[in-house]
């Protein structure tokens, strides 16, 4: 018997970034500044960085040995910047981060910048040889047993989307296709949804990605109609679906008592999808089907609760 579609679309709708994660799962960041050409971009990008480098290591503990900021020059930020964004040295982070990483980990991966190019040729301007979005698929391509989140905030950088989307992979563009090569403003909101409790919708101190980019993306919309301009970039996301069960973050961040413990419920809930996910090949088919629906709409139930104790004043 397989799972009723309207009760599975119930519970993942309800979801809406509730994440599974292993207590056991790490992050790993790399976080690649382009040329800026001009001093306001080189001000907008380095900031970028560094507010994400700062909460990846003491918000997310991340280990310095995972964290790995390139930029142009890393004289302009030396607290954070610890090697040129050249395409050899973009090359050798992933492979040091492929000695780092475990099976279940994170890899996030953050590009900002000035893009251009089509299709597989399409790039971000860095010193030296731009690597192509060929390149990069080539470099992601042995992290087979981790979950990749590429964000690619430059401009022109929607080609990206469907050269690197996979498997395991969450895919993120600040514009929908490499036409749209105008500046872009989503990096700020992105950065502001991912190190900030803004987004979180659940009240879980956890963003998912796919709260942070309906934040970003929101945000956008607004910035452009605020300065009556028309809009000229539209954010892409490669997996809606698998973007609200991958996330960021630790303990709730609401001080609502209620709150605090219907959080701690729906999160044994998860620990017991988690473990019966791990048991699927030795479970009945049938019996695996029917705990799992009852667990999913368990932690939905949950999800609705925290939503509406939240809303109340």
């Amino acid at each position: 018997m397989r799972m009723r579609f309207g009760v599975l679309g119930l519970a993942v709708t309800l979801l809406c970034g509730s994440a599974f994660a292993a207590q056991a799962q790490r992050v790993h960041v790399l976080i690649i500044i382009g040329l800026a050409g001009e001093p306001q971009y080189r001000a907008r990008f380095l900031e970028a960085a560094a507010t994400l480098a700062d909460t990846a290591r003491t918000r997310w503990g991340v280990a310095d040995s995972s964290l790995i900021v390139l930029g142009e020059d890393p004289a302009q930020d030396p607290k954070h910047i610890k090697g040129k964004a050249t395409k050899e040295e973009v090359a050798a982070a992933f492979v040091r981060l492929s000695h780092r990483v475990a099976p279940g980990d994170i890899v996030l991966v953050f590009l900002n910048g000035h893009g251009a190019g089509e299709g597989p040729t399409s790039r971000v301007n860095l010193p030296g040889p731009d690597p192509t979005a060929a390149d990069f698929a080539t470099w992601i391509a042995g992290f087979t047993r981790q979950t990749v989140v590429f964000v690619n905030a430059a401009s022109g950088s929607g080609d990206f989307v469907p050269v690197l989307a996979g498997r395991g992979r969450l895919i993120v563009s600040a514009t929908k296709t490499a036409i749209e090569r105008n500046e872009t403003v989503f990096a700020k909101p992105f950065i502001r949804a991912l190190t900030t409790a803004e987004a979180d919708a659940d009240k879980d101190g956890r963003i998912s990605v796919y709260e942070a980019f309906d934040y970003a993306k929101k945000e956008v919309d607004r910035l452009y109609e605020v300065d009556n301009k028309m809009l000229t970039e539209h954010a892409v996301l490669s997996d809606t679906a698998m973007a609200r069960t991958v996330a960021f973050g630790g303990k709730s961040g609401s001080s609502d008592p209620r709150v605090i413990a219907l959080v701690a419920e729906r999160q044994d809930l998860e620990s017991q999808v988690a473990a019966l996910r791990s048991r699927k090949a030795t479970t009945d088919s049938t019996t695996y089907e029917h705990e799992l629906e009852r667990l999913l709409l368990l932690v939905a139930e949950k999800t609705q609760a925290i939503r509406a104790v939240g809303s109340k004043p």
